[in-house]
């Protein structure tokens, strides 16, 4: 079997873990991050967390509703279907589980997922056996693999052994300085930017404008720029050529006016540039849950993921995270992900959060293994993007 097999039957728990420090999953969770849901006081008596705690995990290995009966054989309790039906009739007036029919079993909600994961979920970690199988599909140990390869490379992974979506953001940086900016005339009203940032990296964008520009005009514009803007935050850039083209344009000369002009066009460029700032893999992997592979679901995922809006803000909220986040179904705050749950973890370069990394699926996913997997690779990742000296 090839290392990301023995990696998906690791994901799905056919290899048992032995390990014997085990912790629940609070500990993953950030004490300071807030969101929109909290922890939840139940009230419920052991009896009833018992067995609601056998509802999910059965429901999450099998997909179909959860019957009294089935509960009453597996509980290896002394209560009958009937004492059974009871507490399931109260756990559903508590908003935990719902009956999808009438004559059905019972499923987990949101409410009861989360009380699930927060409250009766075990997670183990890894084992070295895990953890050395990851390094090598992450490649690791070549020390030629660049940061692009590194990113694609961990959402692939994170997609092959869970069999849901991996998606890994592009790095997120605070400070991008402007160093130097030049214009190099192509054609007529055609031209190549090339904007240096930081320590030297180079940036080159391709401006199609509304009118032709000589050389020498060029060449006044980047001196105009450079002479006003080097050394500057980009971000503080943008904002003072917004002053800039607030002001009266009889107050500007040509000069002004056009680099302006100039400048603001090459941010429209990198802003559109910087939209596309997460790699995914593995969408069509929803397809094979039952619950999401209604046409008109997938349809609107799809969607999601291309417009990339919605996802980015949602796996920007975890970058404050101190380690595995978790929304489940409608606690993302998006509508199109309310039958889905997404766990996240961050990754830093140089001691700094730059990025996220996760897995999107259905609600019933094996949180007790996707979690210490989802966590490894983002530790494992960070080591990769932070190689000693």
């Amino acid at each position: 079997m090839t290392p990301l097999g023995l990696i998906a039957n690791f994901a799905f728990g056919t290899l048992a873990s032995g390990v014997p420090n085990e912790h629940h999953v609070q500990g993953y969770r950030n004490p300071k991050f807030t969101c929109e849901f909290q922890m939840i006081d139940s009230g419920l008596s052991e009896r009833a967390q018992q067995l609601l705690k056998l509802l999910v995990e059965r429901y999450i290995r099998e997909g179909e509703p959860v019957g009294s009966r089935t509960l009453s054989r597996d509980s290896g309790m002394d209560l009958s279907p009937a004492s059974i039906r009871n507490v399931m009739a109260d756990l559903e007036d508590l908003g935990f589980v719902v009956s999808p029919h009438t004559s059905a079993g019972r499923v987990p909600t949101v409410k009861g997922y989360r009380f699930f994961v927060d409250t009766l979920l075990t997670v183990k970690p890894l084992e070295q056996q895990e953890v050395r199988l990851l390094r090598q599909q992450l490649a690791i140990e070549e020390t030629e693999t660049n940061p692009q390869t590194l990113l694609t490379s961990a959402s692939g992974m994170l997609s092959a052994i869970t069999h849901m979506t991996g998606v890994v953001t592009l790095p997120k940086r605070e400070h991008v300085s402007w160093r130097h900016i030049e214009f190099v005339r192509l054609s007529e009203k055609r031209v190549l930017v090339i904007l240096v940032v930081n320590d030297g990296e180079v940036q080159n964008r391709m401006l199609n404008l509304d009118r032709n520009y000589e050389a020498s005009e060029l060449q006044q514009i980047s001196n105009y720029l450079n002479t006003h803007f080097a050394g500057k935050d980009i971000n503080t850039v943008r904002e003072e050529l917004l002053r800039e083209m607030h002001r009266t344009r009889e107050n500007m000369n040509n000069l002004m006016l056009a680099a302006i002009q100039m400048a603001e066009k090459v941010f429209d460029v990198r802003g559109r540039d910087e939209n596309r700032s997460y790699v995914m893999a593995g969408e069509t992997n929803l397809m094979e849950w039952a619950e999401l592979s209604d046409v008109e679901k997938l349809r609107r995922l799809f969607d999601a993921f291309n417009r990339k809006r919605d996802i980015l803000q949602l796996l920007d909220k975890c970058i404050a995270a101190d380690g595995v986040q978790i929304f489940i179904g409608e606690e993302s705050g998006y509508q199109v992900l309310d039958e889905c749950s997404v766990v996240t973890a961050p990754y830093k370069v140089d001691d700094q959060v730059v990025g996220v990394l996760g897995v999107i699926g259905p609600t019933r996913m094996a949180y007790e293994r996707v979690i210490p997997i989802v966590d490894m690779t983002a530790r494992l990742l960070t080591a990769a993007l932070n190689p000693r000296k």
